[in-house]
């Protein structure tokens, strides 16, 4: 789906760079694509959504974990200070929430698990649903529904 995209950046967690290694899959990225790593305290990249750099925020795939801090307020990594900043911007976002349904299959680095996410976890999924400007979804085909779905809003404002 990213490669879809003309132009895009990446802001890629510590978590994302493990996974991305893990599963030892090559990204074909667009060629005006740039990568912001997760190396820095305070953020830096996050000040494109100021002065109008962005105007969508995809979050994918977002755990328990970034959805929880999403959903309480917490900015203290990449991800999650990209998502407040977003929000504070206005800057509508897609979110690609992995713990939707009280048992899930997922890929794993050695084939396909069931996990049984947490009450919590539904939980905060279900607030973050609640969130203005943010369509949460919850399979690879709501999230390319969702792209094509931004696309056309912005193609027509455009």
């Amino acid at each position: 789906m990213i490669s879809a995209l003309d132009d895009v950046d990446l802001f890629v967690s510590r978590a994302a760079a493990e996974v991305v290694r893990m599963y030892k899959q090559d990204l074909k990225l667009p060629r005006s694509a740039r990568i912001f790593r997760d190396t820095a305290a305070s953020a830096p990249p996050v000040g494109g959504f100021y002065y109008g750099v962005y105007h969508t925020l995809v979050v994918a795939p977002a755990t328990s974990n970034t959805v929880a801090k999403c959903v309480l307020g917490i900015s203290d990594t990449l991800v999650t200070n990209v998502f407040a900043q977003a929000g504070k911007c206005r800057v509508p976002a897609i979110v690609f929430a992995c713990d939707t349904a009280p048992e899930l299959e997922t890929e794993a680095p050695k084939g396909t698990v069931k996990v049984f996410p947490r009450r919590v976890d539904l939980e905060h999924t279900a607030r973050l649903k609640t969130f203005e400007s943010t369509a949460v979804v919850e399979t690879l085909d709501e999230l390319g529904t969702a792209l094509a779905r931004r696309k056309s809003e912005l193609a027509a404002h455009g």
